[in-house]
This record gives C-alpha cells, structure tokens and sequence, in this order.
C-alpha cells in the first residue's frame, strides 16, 4: 500500500529529476553563445572553436557506451549525483578559464556528466511518476529540456551581451544551479540496491521482444534531434542575417521561440497517444524543413518564426512521442541501459547533422546547405512515419488476438 509520504517523496523525486535534465540541456548550450567572445579574445580560428563544440557530443558518445547502463546498477540517485557534480565543476572550469585547455577539459566534463544523469533522470521520471497519466513522464523529460535549453539561450545571450563579466557570470549561475539541484537530488530517497547487479561496462543490447519498438523509438529521438541539429547550427546564421544584428540576446531571444514551442507542445498535448505523436511530429517536422527552404530563399523573418513555432511542435511530439513508446516496454532493471542507448543513436544523428551543416554552409553557402541537408532529414522523417504506422498496426493486431 502507497503511504502519503511514500508518494510525496515519490512526487519529490520526480521534480528532482526534471530539473536534472533541465541542467543537462542548460549546460550543453550555455558555451554556445559565447565562442564568438573567445575567438575574439583568444585569437582562435573557426577550427579550433569547431573541435571545442565537437568535444561535448564526442565525449557524450564514448561515455554513454561505456557507462549507459550505470543507473541500472549504482542507482537513479548516484548516477545522477556523479552526473551533476561533473557539470558543476565544468561551470567553474569554464568561468575561471585562462586558456584554450581549460575549455576542452570543462567541455568534455560536460559529457561525461550528461551520460551519467542523462538515462538515469529520464527512468527515474518513469519510476516516481505518481500521475494517473502514463504519460506524464515523456511529457515532461520533453518540457524539461526544452526549458533548459531556452534559459540557456536567453539567460546566457543577455549575460554574454550584457554583463561586465560575459565569459565567466553565465557559468557562476550554471554552477550555483548545479548546486541547488544536487542538494535536491541528494535528498532523494534511495531506491531499492537488492536485486541490482554489480556494474560492468556491456555492449549496447536490447532487452528481448523490444527491438522493433526501440528502432521506432530511437528513430523519432533521432528525428527531432537532426531537427534541432539544422536549427542550432544554422538557425543562429540566419537569424542574423534575417535582422541584421550581432546582439546575442536578440538572437538567442529568436531561437528560444522554437524551445519554448517545444515545452508548451509537451504540456498541452501530454495525453496524445504515442504513435500518433510519432507520426504526426514526423509530418510536422516535414512541413518545418519545406518552410526552412523557403526561409533561405526568401529572407522572411516571419517565416523564420513560423518555421520555429512548427519545427519545435515537430521536435517535441517525434521526441515525446518516442520516449513514451520505450518508457512502456521496458523493464526497470534494463529502463536506464535501454534510454542511454536510445539517446547515444539520437546524438550521433544529431553530431553527423550538425557536423555536416555547418560544413557545407561554410564550403558552399547557407541556402545551399540548406537545400542539402532538409531533404536528408525530410527522408528520415518519412521512414519514422512508416515504421510507426508499421509498429501500430502489428500491435493492435497482437492486441485484438489476446482479446
């Protein structure tokens, strides 16, 4: 029987484990408006600020081979304290940073940090969910990154625009906020250690009967991610160009309509059912890359904003819609192993998308990356509607036999 206090430390650690993941999204786009400052002050090529971006997915990759099912078995709790501990010291490493080396170091703490808290985070919102809505959980991991994303954006932009101490104030909040948010997890409750095995590193596996369903999954994440990837690497550009300003604030207040489309979209359609979100995330995403097209080409900026409002309704229903299909049917002893290795696919279609916009919008131009790069992902999005459609129907039919 449930106690009170069984499900208010429940509700407790559920919200402990949003703002988790908040931080991670925080944390991996706080840099992000401030390399231009660097290479300004440091004298750094292009080149050098790319391998300094490229640090954090790189690291992320490794670490969540090695470590993605470590939730599983040190615990929701301690993984994401090792987690957040990691980010916490990246953000005084990156305040205090006196030279390059400092920022590859706090970059790839960053990583390792993501990997822990990542997985465990997301299963720990599945396990302590004390809603009458299933649901709930993949809504609000969406609603959480998306949150985290856009403080990030706006609370960076305007300290880096702004504040006399631009390279080092966002990173002091990120830390104190680092802080705030182990204290709350470290009050956690712990969860039960009997039946968990001892830790390991183990090859990326599948739990057995859920293949089909973690392809679909792992393709909607990696959906809404490569359309993140597009908007993150060449949104930036083209929304300077589009207004013709340099102000971090503005543009990162431009690109933050997209993330805050992406919270509001998991709040309010949190009930859809899962393959419908799928599906109809994948359309969406289609119609924001055929919108981005036009934007290139025509230099509207309310087409800007109206490719951001449908690109994040897409991004939050393909990737909401994914978690909650492998949240479902996965066990609790594999939940963390299975999620870690569901975003290790997502971030490497999103480092393969990202690496190679920006390539080719240095090599031949933005619209003719542009012209490049949607239709690839265009063609990914009709392979998730068809292997969802797919997915739906032989579970239904299984559905209709058991009846």
């Amino acid at each position: 029987m449930t106690t009170p206090s069984h499900r208010f430390a429940k509700r407790g650690s559920f919200w402990a484990s949003a703002a988790v993941l908040a931080l991670c999204l925080w944390s991996s786009g706080a840099p992000s408006v401030l390399y231009p400052t660097y290479a300004a002050e440091w004298h750094l090529s292009s080149t050098v600020i790319t391998t300094v971006f490229a640090t954090y997915p790189v690291v992320l990759l490794i670490s969540l081979l090695v470590f993605g099912n470590v939730s599983d078995a040190i615990g929701r709790r301690r993984a994401m304290l090792v987690g957040i501990a990691l980010i916490l010291v990246s953000g005084v490493l990156f305040a205090f940073a006196p030279d390059l080396t400092w920022l590859y170091i706090g970059r790839a703490l960053q990583g390792v940090g993501t990997a822990f808290a990542l997985g465990a985070a997301s299963a720990s919102l599945v396990e302590n969910n004390t809603s009458s809505n299933p649901r709930l959980a993949s809504s609000l991991t969406t609603a959480s990154t998306a949150l985290g994303l856009t403080l990030a954006l706006l609370i960076s932009g305007t300290l880096a625009q702004y504040a006399a101490w631009p390279e080092g104030l966002s990173f002091i909040v990120l830390s104190v906020l680092s802080a705030l948010v182990f204290v709350a997890v470290f009050f956690m409750p712990e969860g039960a250690a009997d039946a968990r095995p001892a830790w390991r590193p183990q090859a990326i596996r599948v739990p057995r009967g859920t293949v089909r369903v973690f392809i679909v999954s792992t393709l909607a994440v990696s959906l809404a991610y490569s359309v993140g990837a597009v908007f993150l690497s060449l949104g930036a550009s083209i929304a300077r160009d589009l207004t013709g300003t340099t102000n971090l604030l503005v543009v990162g207040a431009l690109l933050a309509v997209s993330s805050i489309m992406i919270g509001g979209t998991a709040i309010v359609l949190q009930r859809i059912h899962a393959h419908v979100a799928v599906i109809l995330g994948a359309a969406l995403s289609i119609v924001g890359l055929l919108l981005l097209e036009v934007v290139a080409s025509s230099g509207s900026l309310g087409l800007f904003l109206l490719w951001c409002v449908v690109g994040g309704a897409g991004y939050s229903l393909a990737f909401m819609g994914g978690l909650q299909l492998i949240g479902r049917m996965t066990k609790p002893e594999h939940r963390g192993a299975t999620l870690s290795a569901v975003y290790l696919f997502s971030y490497l279609f999103q480092a393969l998308t990202a690496v190679g916009a920006g390539i080719l919008a240095t090599g031949v131009g933005l619209a003719a990356s542009v012209d490049i790069v949607s239709p690839l992902v265009g063609v990914l999005a009709v392979v998730v509607v068809v292997l969802a459609l797919v997915d739906w129907r032989l579970r239904a039919r299984a559905a209709a036999v058991l009846v």
